[in-house]
């Protein structure tokens, strides 16, 4: 398999100096806030530090994420009566990492960078995207090629090349190479490239850069209505079976008083809320964040140890 690694020194760097930046490089600040003794920012139950520091990974363009997530942080902010900070972060690691060293409070991670965040950071899963009918949304992974390609299944990819997402990515890394081993392959049997992201992946493929994408259902949703992929001119030739959504979670490191109110404030907001989200994540009817735990994850832990995946693989 070949990996295109030239990013992970970066990403390593970006991780270790978000570490000592984060507050200040934040996206944006919901609300001016009020602690619950009246002054602005002060330390309470719900505004443990003056402020609560919100972590998104990088799931798609960032200038497009930043404004959904703004509106669910200013929400939050109110409800909570206190400032958050909202950054979107540099790569899935730096999440991670940023919360096992306590620098985030509050952070949505894929459904793998989940499985490491509990496990290096205690992340505690609170809620996530519901659908209208109050049902937990999913989304599914998928491989696609050219509508002309001869590759008709996973059984055909030896020999072309693969766009994968990034590395630690659910959709985007762990399930499609999974199916590989799946199928019965090797993974040095396809030629494996990291595009670097969801939208860059589909992108490899639009281009003719590779024979083969990884698009999960999110990023096809995004790209059709934004009108950037013709999914008449490829074709799917393998999904996986559905993923739950993307979970927010809390540092375990906080008070239980501040879990409580965080899983109370996020489960009572409006659809409007959080629409805009949705909107990334294929949650469609989109309605308010349901309440996920550990056991609705299992098969993303089941997954980690069946690839024997650790958090160096993020």
């Amino acid at each position: 398999m070949h990996r295109s690694r030239t990013g992970q020194a970066t990403s390593v760097l970006a991780a270790a100096l978000l570490l000592g930046t984060l507050s200040a490089c934040s996206t944006g600040t919901a609300g001016a806030g009020t602690g619950t003794d009246g002054t602005d920012g002060a330390a309470s139950a719900t505004c443990p530090n003056g402020a609560i520091r919100f972590g998104i990974e990088p799931y798609e363009d960032p200038a497009k994420l930043e404004p959904a997530y703004q509106h669910l942080a200013d929400a939050l902010s109110e409800k909570l009566d206190c400032p958050v900070d909202l950054t979107i972060v540099e790569d899935y690691s730096a999440e991670v990492l940023a919360m096992e060293n306590g620098k985030l409070e509050l952070a949505q991670f894929g459904p793998l960078g989940f499985v490491f965040a509990s496990e290096r950071a205690d992340a505690e899963p609170l809620a996530s995207f519901g659908l209208a009918d109050g049902t937990l949304s999913s989304y599914t992974a998928g491989i696609w090629v050219p509508v002309d390609s001869p590759v008709q299944s996973i059984d055909d990819l030896p020999g072309h090349t693969l766009a994968l997402g990034s590395t630690g990515s659910t959709s985007g890394d762990a399930l499609p190479r999974f199916a590989i081993l799946d199928a019965g392959l090797s993974e040095s049997d396809v030629e494996i490239t990291y595009a670097g992201g969801h939208p860059e992946a589909l992108l490899a493929l639009t281009n003719g850069q590779v024979d083969a994408a990884q698009i999960n259902s999110q990023t096809l949703a995004t790209a059709e209505r934004e009108g950037t992929f013709d999914a008449s001119k490829f074709r799917q030739v393998w999904e996986s079976d559905p993923i739950p959504n993307d979970p927010i979670t809390v540092a375990g490191s906080q008070s239980q008083e501040f879990k409580d109110a965080v899983r109370d404030a996020l489960l009572t907001l409006d659809t409007a809320d959080v629409e805009a989200i949705g909107a990334f994540l294929d949650v469609d009817p989109a309605g308010p964040l349901v309440e996920v735990d550990v056991d609705t994850y299992k098969p993303l832990f089941d997954l980690a140890a069946t690839l024997e995946l650790t958090s160096d693989d993020v």
